[in-house]
């Protein structure tokens, strides 16, 4: 007769899986590992975990990270570009460069309609005030390079097209299929200062 973990455990481990790369084996490894923490420990865990979202909100602004009163990557910054992320982790990449000190946007989705990702979930009409309230001369698309961050490129490149605008894109020294976290700093500072226009 086979044993089956604890149901607590099982449900620990479903919940770590949600974790990308996570498999069920790293989820069952890690699921033990916490198991010989000490109450104290854990205690603290849990409480960063269920504060995380309030203490760490977006910023209603640019969408990247703020402490909750202001934001950094919209104080102090040269407005007349705005580099496009899909992740509010890819501004601190690109700041790792110390080759870009424009704005940021965060769009909340990559268009992807097989999962029911459209255009309307990009809110372009946000991406089109900000443009217009900084008379921004540079967007900046720093997408990953699969086949959603290429679309979701081209459809704001198609949307946003006006003469005084200059729409460029991250250089593709960058491996396809790559995602922004993995890249070390100096291919993504070449990409970042190599960016074609698209």
């Amino acid at each position: 007769m086979a044993y089956k973990f604890p149901e607590d455990l099982q449900l620990l481990i479903a919940h770590l899986k949600k974790l990308p790369g996570v498999g069920t084996r790293t989820a069952e490894r890690f699921a033990f590992e916490l198991l010989t923490w000490d109450r104290h420990t854990l205690n603290t865990l849990s409480a960063t975990l269920q504060d995380l979202q309030e203490k760490i909100p977006p910023c209603p602004i640019c969408g990247c990270l703020t402490n909750g009163i202001t934001c950094g990557f919209c104080s102090n910054r040269d407005s007349t570009s705005l580099c496009i992320i899909a992740s509010a982790r890819d501004a601190y990449s690109l700041e790792e460069t110390h080759t870009y000190r424009g704005l940021y946007h965060v769009i909340e989705h990559l268009l992807s309609p097989l999962d029911g990702r459209h255009a309307n979930a990009i809110r372009l009409d946000r991406i089109e005030s900000r443009i217009k309230e900084h008379n921004i001369k540079e967007v900046i698309i720093a997408f990953d390079s699969t086949l959603e961050g290429d679309t979701t490129a081209l459809y704001l490149k198609t949307a946003l097209a006006r003469p005084d605008l200059s729409i460029s894109r991250l250089a593709f020294g960058m491996p396809v299929g790559s995602s922004l976290e993995y890249i070390d700093g100096g291919t993504l500072a070449r990409a970042l200062v190599g960016r074609q226009i698209l």
